[in-house]
């Protein structure tokens, strides 16, 4: 016997779905008489379906079925060799599938970002893939495009609340290892600088670095983690570190920019890198490659996670449904010892 109690506002297939304790994609398969479901699923599902009005979203198939084979991009920065990479990704596999590549660039605006979706909707495009902004809190206007029928992958920085396709590196054991190296060469001050912890991104690589301290029962201390994720900050905030009683001697940077400032700024100071400290980052770009000494970084195989993006884009696209089952694509990262960390 189904719950009896009054809804607002329109029935979706996800209402009728965890109604009946079963994904959406079974019921959105129940309603087209897919040959997979059983006879008793689509009975219960119809049954509810009629029960509760259910009526497709006119909006999103209309959009649906009149395609601009365009692929919408947000990204922080174009700039950052991450972010260039992963479009590299994208637009390889896009081409391919011909589909052309729109790029917006929030500047780490929400506000912006907010524009550039509304952009998106306006051309609209018919997937939209996503690393969103630093500031971005509220995430309304990624469903807005859900609702108008246009799928959507994260990529990156993801969305906790939204129910999507994501596409991550494996922040946490990049992180552990990183911390774990410095641990084998000899550190034990070691201090995190890390991005704003609404980010999952952020709060991965900080439970990494926690774990792989505990690990080798190393007590962690709160004054070395510091929030502090763009060169920029970095120049204004080692001098406060390295002015500690007991200062860190080794450095672990959120990303690789962060990373070169703090370098920076430890050798402006008077001290050698990596003697006196060493320093890791986390993303192996040309900055890494060019500092002196080079960084000690992790590949994040930005073009590997662009691939599995637009892959994941194109399949839903082609798909034509909205109600589809979620995944997340973890990418592994690797470790690239340079001249910036060694046996202390």
């Amino acid at each position: 016997m189904y719950k009896l109690y009054m809804r607002s506002g329109q029935v979706t297939i996800k209402d009728i779905a965890k109604e009946l304790g079963i994904s959406a994609s079974t019921v959105s398969r129940a309603l087209k008489d897919h040959p997979d479901i059983s006879f008793k699923t689509k009975e219960a599902v119809n049954e509810l379906a009629k029960k509760w009005h259910y009526k497709p979203n006119a909006v999103a198939l209309s959009l649906r079925n009149s395609k601009t084979n365009i692929i919408g991009v947000i990204i922080p920065e174009i700039v950052h060799h991450f972010f260039s990479s992963v479009i590299s990704g994208i637009e390889d596999i896009a081409s391919k599938a011909g589909y052309n590549v729109m790029i917006f660039q929030s500047n780490e605006s929400y506000v912006r970002e907010i524009a550039n979706v509304q952009a998106l909707l306006s051309s609209r495009v018919d997937g939209v893939l996503v690393s969103m902004s630093k500031e971005t809190k509220d995430h309304s206007h990624f469903k807005e495009l859900r609702d108008n029928g246009i799928p959507i992958v994260f990529f990156d920085r993801v969305c906790n609340d939204l129910s999507s396709d994501n596409v991550i590196v494996d922040d946490f054991a990049g992180a552990f290892a990183a911390v774990e190296h410095l641990i084998k060469i000899g550190c034990r001050r070691i201090a995190h600088l890390s991005a704003p912890q609404h980010m999952l991104l952020a709060q991965n690589r900080q439970k990494g670095y926690r774990q792989a301290m505990l690990k080798h029962k190393i007590p962690i201390d709160e004054n070395l983690i510091v929030k502090c994720d763009s060169f920029d900050e970095a120049i204004l905030k080692t001098p406060d570190l390295l002015a500690l009683p007991e200062p860190p001697d080794a450095i672990f940077a959120v990303n690789e920019l962060t990373a070169a400032g703090a370098l920076l700024m430890v050798k402006k100071l008077g001290l050698k890198v990596p003697e006196d400290i060493s320093i890791v980052g986390f993303t192996d770009g040309l900055v890494s490659r060019v500092t002196d000494p080079s960084l000690t970084t992790l590949e994040q195989h930005g073009f590997e996670i662009g691939l599995k993006a637009a892959e994941l884009i194109v399949e839903r696209i082609s798909a034509g449904d909205m109600d589809y089952e979620p995944v997340t694509k973890v990418v592994k990262t690797n470790l690239i010892v340079r001249g910036s960390t060694r046996h202390i």
